[in-house]
């Protein structure tokens, strides 16, 4: 049998674990949730769901990837055999297929950005930023093209292995993530908007706060830490003996949420520089209205709006990279391992199934716009069955799994590596997973169905 692979190092198992939880999801939907949701209380409501219901879930995930050393559908099996529990681990794989399949197609929509940013094409004044978005969406070439280019450069990565690809890869792009993320933000404490922003990010408006924001933080920390998709399982069974579960979750969910909050540091006062543009831009904030921010922001400097917003739509860019990678290997070790074969074959199979469902979720803003189910066309169906239905099922499951099935010393011994770690808050964290997490989540599962209705 051919052996099991596992990361090289703690920083590179910490900085893949991290790149899969850092996406699209911290750059582009946390600001959007938070200009949508009042700002700096926003915030402080996330930041208490990422240590109550999103660590213990991390967590959980890593003690059953590394207790297992296997994909997600064969660790259910293993620890629970002949049980319906290998049910979670199906779905979070299809969970992960599924978003994936249209995930590609937003990473895309970043490369073009990118393309545009740097050749002055996005910088134009005179372009209406709704129409050069529709235009493109809409261009059953283009954007099937670019979504392809970013599939094949996960592919890649992928096809190289643990060690020689994603651990490599990701050793490189988080820093370079985290370096523009720190660019960014200096050029963004230059601009005429930063005192308004830092108040909108800094001095919480709880009169702002509703029942709705609250279940909204929940469902971004849980998006954001990339949960329930099987991505954390399986990267956890690339762990070895000596590798802190509690301190990595604690790390990976550190940089996931400096990234997020870094983001919103960017974004807003680039936002409140401009006075014709409101902080609840909504879904259109980062492909309609941050284009035309940057160019009024930078109205008499235009090379710096040129390197500002290449370099934005560049983290972007390598924030959906580094989760797509995640989405894709959660997927393809399932493949590999259980399917017998090679990891090339097992990740091309993925590649090519995975965008040929891209493709159709690319073309549903144009030619297959008709194609509808429920109202709503292709790429937002499988954007809010996966969302708001098969991860917080998942989420649940796993939280009951571990807090309930599991035997209770298999968790310790896990979380303490045989006892050799001093673990005080054990207890707490089986608590958590226990009480609070399930029922966190659960609030979310009804607010989506609710949504869908």
């Amino acid at each position: 049998m051919e052996k099991h692979a596992n990361f090289g190092s703690r920083m590179g198992a910490i900085f893949a674990a991290a790149g899969s939880a850092v996406g699209l999801g911290n750059v582009w939907r946390f600001p959007m949730e938070v200009g949508n949701n009042g700002g700096a209380a926003f915030i402080l409501v996330y930041l208490l769901c990422i240590l109550l219901m999103g660590l213990p879930i991390m967590v959980s995930e890593f003690v059953i990837g590394r207790h297992t050393q296997s994909n997600m559908i064969e660790a259910f099996r293993r620890l629970a055999p002949g049980r319906w529990w290998r049910f979670i681990g199906i779905l979070g794989i299809l969970a992960a297929f599924v978003i994936l399949s249209y995930y590609i197609v937003v990473s895309g929509w970043t490369l073009y950005y990118t393309y545009s940013s740097f050749s002055g094409v996005l910088m134009d004044k005179d372009t209406d930023y709704g129409v050069f978005f529709g235009n493109f969406v809409a261009n059953p070439w283009l954007s099937v093209l670019f979504a392809a280019f970013f599939m094949l450069l996960a592919h890649i990565v992928i096809s190289r292995g643990v060690q020689g690809g994603i651990e490599k890869c990701s050793k490189v792009m988080m820093p370079v993530l985290l370096l523009i993320i720190g660019l960014l933000v200096l050029c963004a404490f230059s601009m005429p908007g930063i005192d308004e922003g830092l108040r909108f990010l800094l001095k919480p408006d709880f009169s702002k706060l509703t029942v709705s924001a609250v279940l909204s933080a929940m469902g971004q920390a849980f998006y954001s830490l990339s949960l329930a998709m099987g991505c954390l399982c399986t990267y956890a069974s690339y762990f070895g003996p000596k590798t802190r579960l509690m301190s990595s979750a604690a790390s990976v969910a550190a940089i996931d949420t400096f990234v997020a909050v870094l983001s919103g540091f960017i974004v807003f006062p680039a936002v409140f520089s401009v006075p014709d543009v409101e902080a609840n831009a909504g879904p259109g904030l980062v492909f309609q209205t941050l284009p035309y921010v940057f160019n009024m922001a930078f109205d008499s400097v235009p090379w710096l709006g040129y390197l500002f917003s290449g370099m934005f739509y560049i983290l972007l860019f390598l924030a959906a990279l580094t989760s797509a990678i995640s989405l894709h290997e959660s997927v393809t070790a399932y493949v590999h391992e259980n399917w017998h074969m090679s990891r090339k074959k097992a990740a091309t199979l993925v590649s090519v199934s995975t965008m040929s469902l891209g493709v159709i979720c690319s073309l549903s803003f144009g030619v297959l716009s008709g194609w509808t189910v429920f109202g709503m066309n292709v790429f937002d169906l499988f954007d809010s069955v996966s969302s708001k239905i098969m991860l917080p099922i998942g989420g649940v499951l796993i939280a009951l799994f571990v807090g309930w099935y599991l035997d209770r010393k298999l968790v310790y011994m896990e979380v303490t590596n045989n006892g050799t770690l001093s673990e005080r808050l054990f207890g707490v964290l089986m608590f958590l997973i226990r009480w609070v997490a399930p029922i966190a989540i659960m609030s979310m599962f009804v607010k989506g169905v609710m949504e869908m209705l």
